[in-house]
């Protein structure tokens, strides 16, 4: 790990989690520290001013929740081990989460400092990779390992099976896109981390939905970290502010209805049409261009903004980019425990079954009827139909 920059701080995880052995030089993880102090001080414009209590109410959460899990009130300006330690009992998971946002701290920094003139490398799967890329891998890695809690992590830019030397028993296993949209880091655009968190040992022959949590950091003018846990309510946004925390500051557990759209793939219009048909619809409708070129800020604004559509369709000559298990499931998990809906035209993406490290699909993501519009106007049909059609029109 570069020099100059500092390992875990003492006192960082929550209080009754420890490490099982001493953080050996090999996995220790950097933070924001450089020449032994902090690159940044405390900020007064948040703080406890932000410790007010979260617009989930009882009812609402207990809905979200599907009635079957204990009401969890969280509080807005919640670090992020207060709030973790309320919203699961589960120790292990509350350690990998703390240390991923570790990770996911010195990636902000690295992206904010890093130098993108040219090409570093070529990954497995023929895409261009900047070398920020390769070093958000290795300090993801690097948290995982450190946490002691997972047993097995893939990552889209090392699509193998790593051992993270996690417990015998129990534990979890990872899979990550280190820095989606790295293609866009040099010209400045918004890019982000993507995890999902899965039971036990395996990554294959599983499901989406299968998650225990999911995330994904946000790299751009601001720096935030989204959440969202099985067991509990909501989607969870938390702020980086200039002392290196976690702040919780926003919960989600509504998408509404709203005129915002964001085309991914636009080429497979010219041979797909009835994915023409649909972006002819959202152009007719007046809708809201709300595009960046990354999937990360794309999607992260309907949970942010509670409205609006991401598609990503495919083509017999633009065939599907997005990966089932590094994206596009983790993603379908935050926006569907943030009260959106997924699709890949016929089914929610979380309930495909990933039968490969590098299996491929189309998506859509955002509120209900526009993803029974995006189902319908595909397929003709959907498993979300309401009594009013809300096809496009022909």
């Amino acid at each position: 790990m570069e020099t100059g920059v500092a390992s875990y701080a003492k006192g960082v995880l929550p209080r009754g989690i420890s490490s099982r052995r001493a953080t050996a030089p090999g996995h220790a993880l950097p933070l924001l520290r450089l020449n032994g102090a902090l690159c940044l001080r405390s900020s007064s414009l948040f703080g406890e001013s932000l410790k007010v209590s979260s617009s989930i109410s009882s009812s609402r959460a207990v809905k979200a929740a599907g009635g079957s899990s204990p009401v969890t009130r969280c509080e807005l300006g919640d670090s992020l081990e207060e709030f973790l330690s309320k919203a699961t009992p589960d120790k292990g998971l509350i350690r990998l989460l703390v240390c991923m946002g570790e990770a996911l701290r010195t990636i902000s920094f690295k992206v904010r400092t890093a130098s993108c003139g040219g090409t570093a490398c070529v990954n497995t799967f023929g895409d261009e990779q900047l070398a920020v890329d390769l070093l958000a891998d290795k300090l993801l890695f690097e948290a995982l390992r450190y946490s002691h809690f997972c047993n097995y992590a893939c990552s889209e830019e090392e699509p193998e099976l790593q051992d993270m030397e996690g417990p015998a028993e129990g534990g979890f296993s990872v899979a990550f896109d280190p820095l989606d949209g790295s293609s866009i880091v040099d010209t400045n655009f918004t890019v982000g981390t993507i995890f999902g968190v899965w039971p036990g040992k395996a990554l294959t022959g599983v499901t989406g939905r299968d998650q225990v949590a999911a995330a994904m950091g946000i790299y751009g003018p601001r720096t935030t970290y989204i959440i969202a846990l099985k067991d509990c309510p909501g989607t969870h946004e938390f702020l980086l502010l200039d002392d290196g925390k976690w702040q919780h500051v926003k919960d989600t557990t509504s998408i509404g209805e709203g005129k915002m759209f964001s085309p991914g793939n636009l080429r497979a219009t010219t041979d797909n049409p009835e994915y023409a048909k649909l972006i002819d619809y959202y152009v007719r409708e007046k809708y809201t261009l709300r595009y960046t070129g990354g999937m990360v800020p794309d999607v992260n604004q309907i949970i942010v903004k509670e409205k609006g559509i991401f598609t990503n369709v495919t083509s017999p000559t633009a065939k599907a980019k997005l990966r089932l298990l590094f994206e596009v499931a983790p993603l379908g998990f935050l926006v569907e425990k943030a009260g959106g809906h997924s699709s890949d035209g016929k089914q929610s993406v979380l309930d495909k079954v990933i039968t490969t490290l590098d299996e491929r699909t189309q998506v859509a993501y955002g509120s209900k009827n526009e993803i029974i519009r995006f189902e319908e106007t595909m397929y003709g049909s959907s498993r979300l139909k309401a009594e009013t059609a809300v096809g496009a029109a022909a």
